[in-house]
């Protein structure tokens, strides 16, 4: 039996592609970390809407712009295991790539197009600064600008719970294709039923509300075992002799230890039935 690919892939970004939560990092900086870290994973767990938690978090904080530029970099020294290596593949075998995030766009949008996300393919939550804080009369110089502190965030689809299908359906506008999205939360699972295939992300953090209702889901720490079910095992052909060889082989040995779970018995049937064939050609 045939699998089939999955054109659009979305990717959410903390705890998905980073082992970390942005505003976690930038509450660490502050000396608010387990504050935040609390109404983080209520909102991610789905026991508080995020609408109802995103504005506390930034005003617990008030980080400075510097501050939050550093996320970036706090991203990529904590990338998931073989992210860069799946976005790569999937790319190669023709897949378009999207990064939708309830992190801050400026850190979410630089991490994604490290990865090598195309910037446009990136949304994540703008913010505006105080332009008079500090020595407000110096704005012009670098200095100054990296002392504007927070003063808001605009409110809008990835700012609340349920608002990250509206992205999606933005991003695909009239493009064919299935679709599937990746990720660890709550708002991540509501947006499922805009895509073809909605997989829980568990590498990180185990979500249970996102594990027992994900029609798949990866717990293993690395993101290999995406690739079986985005591109579809039989990909694996494309790839030989490629730079992308290995990472599908690894997805394959980490799915022969059970990296994958199912929710949907059709689904796992389906997938049982494509991954054998391909399996045990390659024996």
């Amino acid at each position: 039996m045939r699998w089939p690919p999955y054109k659009h892939v979305f990717f959410d970004c903390d705890s998905t592609l980073s082992t970390i939560e942005g505003i976690d990092a930038l509450a660490e900086t502050a000396g608010k970390k387990w504050r935040v870290e609390v109404l983080t994973n209520a909102a991610m767990d789905g026991k508080l809407n995020l609408e109802d938690v995103y504005a506390k978090r930034l005003q617990a904080v008030r980080p400075t712009h510097e501050q939050i530029r550093q996320i970036r970099r706090a991203y990529k020294q904590n990338i998931v295991a073989d992210a860069q290596a799946v976005i790569a593949a999937l790319q190669y075998l023709g897949h378009h790539v999207y990064i939708i995030s309830g992190g801050l766009a400026e850190p979410v949008k630089e991490f994604g197009v490290y990865l090598g996300v195309p910037k446009e393919n990136i949304r994540a939550v703008h913010v505006d600064y105080d332009q008079f804080a500090g020595e407000w009369w110096y704005a012009d110089t670098d200095f100054q600008k990296s002392k504007k502190r927070y003063m808001d965030y605009k409110e809008g689809a990835l700012t609340v719970s349920d608002g990250k299908a509206q992205i999606v359906k933005e991003l695909l506008g009239t493009q064919n294709g299935r679709s599937l999205l990746i990720g660890d939360g709550s708002s991540d699972l509501l947006a499922g039923h805009t895509v073809d295939l909605f997989v829980g992300f568990g590498g990180v953090v185990q979500r249970e509300r996102v594990k027992a209702e994900s029609p798949a889901f990866i717990h293993t720490p690395s993101l290999a075992p995406l690739l079986l079910l985005a591109a579809g095992p039989a990909a694996i052909r494309q790839v030989i002799n490629t730079p992308h060889e290995a990472v599908f082989q690894k997805a394959f040995t980490l799915t022969n230890t059970g990296a994958i779970d199912f929710n949907h018995e059709r689904l796992k049937e389906k997938f049982q039935q494509a991954y054998q064939t391909v399996y045990s050609r390659a024996d």
